[in-house]
């Protein structure tokens, strides 16, 4: 054999170790997103079965204690209200005392536990819901957030395969907001809902992320002209002083430090 056919032959198969090197790459890579998406599945589904299953809206509430005398008045037209599904979240607190909460959106796909370590700020960028390492992490709430301020504001991973917040960017589409209007945010005190009112894009460094808790009436609703002012959509479901805010916030665009943001306010 020739020293030229040996070089060529060395290359060869130099290049085809690369090709299987970066083949087992790319299986692992898929298999670990796929495991991951098994394991918040599994996640959804315990928090689920372990509930009494209901969907309860205020009117049949209301319905339910209402007096025969009030069974006897004309009948209205109830209101329309979203339906909210009610989740037993006990296990997860069992399971990790880092866990604050579950987020959904119905029909997005997004439909998460949401963690909390004001200790450490950014633990579950990179961690899952077990604590191992793991390049999707888990959506969690701001270190300086508690469940009372002014702004809940939470991030997550924008995910090529649609999993954690990558479907948050489908919210530019006007029709996408209008179908998906709703995020559902429930924790130990109950479930609630809140309506979008602002898809925005910012930077990383922007002001928004520095809004936790509002001094006062005209100081929050500053910060809601504020945001709205940067918005790319809007909806009329204009916030007013005292109802507290759900923020959502993603990596967007080919910029590192590109951001989107959905914004909505508690029904």
């Amino acid at each position: 054999m020739t020293k030229r056919r040996k070089i060529s032959l060395f290359l060869a198969l130099l290049l085809l170790a690369a090709a299987v090197a970066s083949g087992v790459m790319v299986y692992r890579e898929l298999s670990d997103r796929q495991k991951e998406k098994e394991d918040f599945a599994a996640l959804a589904e315990l928090v689920r079965q372990t509930a009494d299953l209901q969907t309860e809206t205020p009117a049949e509430t209301e319905s339910s204690t209402q007096t025969t005398e009030t069974e006897a008045l004309p009948e209205t037209e109830p209101e329309e209200t979203e339906p909210v599904e009610r989740r037993n979240l006990a296990p997860l607190y069992v399971q990790n005392s880092d866990f604050l909460g579950w987020l959904c959106i119905p029909g997005t796909g997004i439909d998460y536990p949401v963690m909390h370590t004001p200790d450490e700020p950014q633990k579950y960028l990179r961690h899952n819901f077990e604590g191992e390492y793991s390049a999707s992490g888990v959506p969690f709430l701001d270190y300086r957030c508690t469940a009372e301020s002014d702004d809940l504001i939470i991030y997550g991973h924008n995910m090529r395969n649609n999993t954690m917040f990558g479907t948050l960017r489908r919210y530019t589409d006007r029709a996408y907001l209008t179908a998906h209007p709703t995020i559902e945010w429930e924790t130990a005190a109950g479930c609630s809902g809140y309506k979008i009112f602002a898809v925005v894009t910012v930077k990383k460094t922007d002001d928004w992320y520095g809004f936790i808790n509002a001094q006062d009436e005209t100081d929050f609703l500053k910060w809601i002209e504020y945001i709205r002012s940067k918005a790319v959509l809007t909806t009329d479901a204009v916030p007013a002083y005292g109802q507290q805010l759900l923020t959502l916030s993603t990596c967007y665009g080919s910029s590192k430090d590109g951001r989107l943001l959905v914004v909505a306010s508690k029904i």
